[in-house]
């Protein structure tokens, strides 16, 4: 829809009707310039994909997604892929239960210092390949909600998470710890 809008610094989608879409990939991808958006209103109760929704908006310096309904979405991936000036997103009331493709999903958001993912169920994903790559300025991440029993791809997961040590990895999870280690 706003696909490669490269000139498009604002927008305010608080009264746009959203309520019977269910495909929401790519949506803003390219929107390179966009620094603000609202999307307090957005109904998402139907949407099924949201990968690369916000790929590639690099002047996007924080995004409140704590109004979206994640409930049937089973593609989340390169879904803010390329955010590199993102600093804070709130990803609290996220439904991860059905997502079956993470991957890439937080590649080369270099700014970000922190996620908070606790409530991320992850026992249906298959790909979580690239998810935090390039992540350089993430010091922090709480993986201890993460079930990886059906992931089948995990390559480069944590390359190049510079700042990120092995002690500020709070996870369960040996898979996860074993490719941080690989990665790094």
């Amino acid at each position: 829809m706003f696909s490669d809008c490269k000139s498009l610094i604002n927008i305010n989608l608080s009264k746009f009707n959203s309520n019977n879409i269910i495909n929401m990939v790519c949506m803003f991808y390219g929107c390179s310039s966009l620094n603000n958006i609202n999307l307090s209103n957005f109904n998402t109760n139907n949407v099924i994909k949201m990968g690369a929704m916000f790929s590639r908006c690099y002047s996007l310096t924080a995004i409140n997604l704590s109004n979206f309904n994640t409930n049937n979405v089973i593609d989340m991936g390169c879904m803010f892929s390329g955010c590199k000036s993102l600093i804070n997103i709130n990803l609290s009331n996220f439904n991860t239960n059905n997502v079956i493709d993470m991957g890439a999903m937080f590649d080369g958001c270099s700014s970000l210092t922190k996620i908070n993912l606790s409530n991320f169920k992850t026992n249906n994903v298959i790909d979580m390949g690239l998810m935090f790559s390039g992540c350089s300025s993430l010091t922090v991440i709480n993986l201890s909600n993460f079930k990886t029993n059906n992931v089948t791809d995990m390559e480069l997961m944590f390359y190049g998470c510079s700042s990120l040590k092995k002690q500020n990895i709070i996870t369960k999870n040996k898979r996860i710890l074993n490719e941080y280690e690989r990665d790094n």
